[in-house]
């Protein structure tokens, strides 16, 4: 079921694209922005033997279970059901009163979890013979079991182990990184000029716009509701709360996020044969955003202030796991130099559903990808829809017997001739402060 994702022209200047044939060391960790080419052959793990279908071709049946699957997931706004449709109308009470825990309300589920696990055990993954296929496609069925127990707990004392099952543990390693940020970054309030919800829908459909330009068939939208909380991506539609407010060195790389991560890898993933890439595969939520924040260094919008943003959902989630209050919590964000708006926001994104632990994986996917690019790793497989870092060894076997289709568009911050120097030396630090641009 998809999960949504969420914040808060010309390539001649673009970088070369990168032949994952060729040596990984010293290769561009970016694609250019024409487009992204399967790769020759695997380069990583090898992917299980697969099964005596002809190369490049999945049978019917392996297909017609592919697809039951993704129209499924994609049935299910996840996201959307966790999120708090009084979130922002709380915001000012709480912080008038941050003594007392907010109460939260949310949407009436669209979908019926018992009816769901019946659909869920009834795709035919059976009669999937292509062994790399059927190997994502149960990991992902399995998933998809745990969030409609997610769903049935929302809002109650069980959600909180369900979400840690979902999303992982958060590791002392990782806390202890976060911390050491909150400790260096400059914190406090830092005046920024701040656009409105209209303001950005602009700018959003002007991005989008784009991408229609080299195809006018791409899908995606974007829309103001006042049913949510800050700016998220839901399957093709990128949604901005009414009372959003960007700080506006911060819209472009809010822009290359959401529009160009998310629905970039939307629209590509649902024009691959196999559409579960389009709908996302087992645990790509951690790999999605981990992407998505590069995509903030690579076109330099990444501020002391979204960084700084990243390392207190980690603490957050600690508190939060550790049995601390929402009160509690606040006070703990707000003691790590955040302002008090920002530390509601923060553990509001936490403390929904009955703990929703999410919010940890942007900095842990931030630094797993930092590291596969250090270690000589390319991204160009990850345009090409949604999957995680751990799965790459089986899309790169399914890319090197063709059964991957070239990207349909590619992120515009490609254009960018800077963007593959920023990673590259992103990759190349220890020290994540050293990447912030403002």
């Amino acid at each position: 079921m998809s999960a949504g994702r969420e914040t808060h022209g010309s390539s001649a200047d673009a970088p070369d694209a990168v032949d994952p044939a060729r040596p990984r060391s010293g290769a561009s960790p970016v694609p250019s922005a024409d487009a992204v080419e399967p790769p020759a052959r695997p380069h990583d793990a090898a992917a299980p033997e697969t099964s005596a279908i002809d190369v490049g071709v999945l049978s019917p049946e392996d297909l017609a279970a592919d697809h039951a699957m993704a129209t499924l997931a994609g049935s299910v706004r996840f996201l959307l059901e966790m999120t708090p449709v009084n979130a922002d109308d709380v915001r000012a009470t709480f912080l008038a009163h941050p003594e007392v825990d907010p109460v939260f309300q949310y949407r009436t589920l669209d979908v019926d979890p018992n009816v769901l696990d019946a659909q869920v055990a009834a795709l035919p993954l059976d009669n999937v013979a292509d062994a790399t296929l059927a190997a994502l496609l149960r990991n992902r069925q399995r998933e998809m079991s745990l969030r409609i127990e997610m769903l049935r707990a929302r809002d109650t004392p069980d959600f909180l182990q369900l979400s840690i099952a979902q999303y992982g543990a958060v590791h002392p390693g990782l806390v202890s990184r976060a911390e050491d940020l909150l400790r260096r970054l400059p914190s406090g309030r830092l005046e920024y000029d701040s656009v409105n919800a209209e303001t950005f829908l602009a700018a959003a459909q002007a991005e989008i716009d784009y991408y229609r330009s080299i195809d006018p068939d791409v899908g995606i939208h974007a829309e103001i509701r006042d049913d949510i909380s800050g700016v998220l991506v839901d399957g093709n539609m990128l949604l901005i709360s009414n009372n959003a407010a960007v700080a506006a060195p911060r819209v472009n790389a809010l822009l290359q996020h959401e529009v160009g991560t998310h629905l970039v890898t939307q629209v590509n993933g649902m024009a691959q044969p196999i559409r579960m890439l389009g709908s996302g595969l087992a645990h790509y939520d951690e790999t999605q955003e981990g992407l998505a924040v590069l995509a903030e260094i690579a076109c330099g919008g990444l501020t002391a202030t979204r960084l700084r943003q990243l390392a207190a959902r980690v603490i957050a989630v600690q508190s939060l796991v550790g049995g601390a209050t929402f009160v509690e919590t606040h006070r703990l964000l707000t003691g790590h130099g955040l302002p008090a708006g920002s530390a509601y926001g923060v553990a509001m994104r936490v403390y929904r559903a009955g703990g929703f632990t999410k919010d940890a994986i942007y900095l842990r996917g931030l630094l797993a990808l930092l590291r596969h690019v250090a270690d000589g790793g390319v991204l160009d497989l990850f345009f090409l829809g949604k999957f995680s870092l751990e799965d790459l060894p089986l899309v790169e076997d399914l890319a090197a017997r063709g059964l991957l289709a070239a990207a349909r568009v590619m992120p515009r911050y490609l254009s960018d001739p800077e963007a593959a120097a920023r990673l590259q030396n992103a990759a190349r630090t220890e020290d994540l402060v050293t990447l912030v641009n403002a």
